[in-house]
């Protein structure tokens, strides 16, 4: 594929990001702290975003193996993941997130158990779709 293709699919997946409601504002704020002296900058915050959720969810699954749930632990956690998400742009992982803490502080277990399966739903697929993104942005330069 010639690289004018290759430009084309990723200004289109990245308008399809957007429009499903998967980016917000924010990831269009880090793409204009990228520039030609550090051209893979949108990545690699977005790989260090990969790492701090990865740690964020084994901790938040850790948590709620315990028979009685700390409703307060979960929420500071989903907190922080929530604000790792929010830094990218994550808008559906946010959402989801928020959910989260809408049932800890109602200290409503089978929600929170419920709203983590689709947090790390959205996770996963934010994260497979920005891999084959950046997959294309590379291909194009």
């Amino acid at each position: 594929m010639e690289r004018s293709q290759f430009t084309r699919q990723a200004a289109n997946m990245r308008k399809t990001l957007f429009e499903q409601g998967y980016l917000d504002d924010q990831f269009i704020q880090l793409e204009e702290l990228q520039d030609d002296a550090n051209p893979e900058f949108v990545e690699e915050v977005v790989k260090l975003f990969y790492s701090d959720s990865a740690r964020f969810i084994r901790n938040l699954e850790s948590s709620m193996e315990k028979n009685t749930l700390d409703f307060d632990k979960l929420d500071d956690l989903m907190h922080q993941f929530k604000g790792s998400s929010s830094g990218i742009g994550a808008k559906k992982v946010k959402k989801e997130c928020s959910q989260f803490q809408d049932y800890c502080k109602a200290r409503n277990a089978e929600g929170c158990i419920r709203t983590f399966q689709q947090v790390k739903q959205e996770y996963a697929t934010l994260k497979r779709k920005l891999e084959t993104y950046f997959q294309l942005t590379r291909q194009e330069s």
